[in-house]
């Protein structure tokens, strides 16, 4: 069942993602702070991880006009460039309800410095999203977009549907559509697609990092992993073993990993919260209230602040342990 599809000219490279949170003033109108998200980025490039995600769902995209989405991806851009490494990888959330509109976001993006766009599937009125309104939204944008394209399939955040592995494969095949992100968690899904493909053709990644270890042996590329905003430096180990070919310590982390992921699993203001408490300090972005999600949405109550810390501080030794990423830079 191998594909006999070219590969992509420009392929996602593999590795670790981090899909970063969205900082804010402490105002009434919680305005981005750029500044506070310049150190941020930086602590994560530091940290290791392959590439940033910018305005993706962690980010709350849909919370975002589209000039603070661009405001977010020059930020990302002049801190790589101050670091010295000019092909690190940026991806853009460019999710749009139109066509139009997406094609839109994905020429600003790339316009402020972006190299890839991340889109999920329209989703409003979801009964009439059928099978052929995707594939043409994906194709008609993937063909006007100044960059590729990765899909990215959430069902939770569009309205229930779920890309199965057939309409995802017959995307592949789009010169300009590279990879997948599946938040489904269906691996299922992931090992039918790395059957057909290989990542130079199609690159598939997990959706978070507490399947990051099977994802990898089952084909994958890597993964999008919200606990990279926590502990860049451990996700990014997880990867290094299992390339190193050190699968039982990679086995041993990947444990600590999905403990730790687990909290994510409880929403933005959970991620949110154990961010501010574990790597703010570390970034430079002392004031806690910079990590509140935006208006309407409340922030993690003492209950849930206190269950974040447990479930992630076993983490936290290992982290502090591992070394900054050595860059041209600094």
């Amino acid at each position: 069942m191998t594909s006999q599809i070219p590969n992509k000219s420009t392929p996602l490279p593999p590795g670790v993602y981090c899909p970063v949170l969205s900082l804010y003033k402490t105002t009434a109108r919680q305005e981005i702070d750029l500044e506070a998200s310049y150190n941020y980025f930086k602590f994560l490039i530091l940290g290791g991880v392959t590439g940033l995600v910018l305005a993706g769902t962690t980010a709350e995209a849909v919370l975002l006009s589209a000039d603070e989405r661009v405001e977010l991806t020059k930020v990302a851009k002049k801190v790589v460039t101050d670091l010295g490494l000019p092909d690190y990888p940026l991806v853009a959330g460019i999710s749009g309800q139109s066509t139009n509109e997406s094609i839109r976001l994905a020429e600003a993006a790339k316009e402020a410095g972006a190299d890839f766009g991340l889109l999920l599937p329209p989703s409003y009125w979801s009964k009439v999203v059928t099978k052929d309104v995707i594939l043409g939204f994906y194709r008609e944008v993937a063909d006007a977009s100044p960059m590729p394209v990765v899909i990215y399939n959430f069902p939770a955040v569009t309205a229930g549907i779920d890309l199965d592995s057939d309409i995802i494969a017959e995307l592949a095949e789009h010169p300009n559509i590279v990879g997948v992100k599946l938040t489904c968690g269906n691996v299922g899904k992931l090992t039918r697609l790395t059957a057909d493909f290989n990542p130079k053709q199609f690159a598939v990644y997990g959706g978070s990092s507490d399947y990051l270890i099977p994802a990898l042996i089952g084909g994958g590329s890597g993964c999008v992993t919200g606990i990279g905003n926590v502990y860049p430096k451990s996700v990014s180990k997880l990867y290094a073993l299992y390339q190193e070919g050190k699968i039982a310590e990679a086995a041993k982390l990947q444990g600590l990993v999905a403990h730790a992921e687990k909290a994510c699993k409880a929403g933005i203001a959970a991620t949110k919260y154990g961010a501010a408490y574990f790597a703010g300090p570390v970034a430079g972005v002392n004031d806690k209230a910079s990590f509140l999600p935006r208006k309407p949405y409340v922030p993690a109550n003492e209950t849930m602040q206190a269950w974040v810390v447990k479930t992630m501080a076993h983490l936290e030794k290992v982290e502090k342990e591992l070394p900054d990423r050595q860059c041209p830079g600094l």
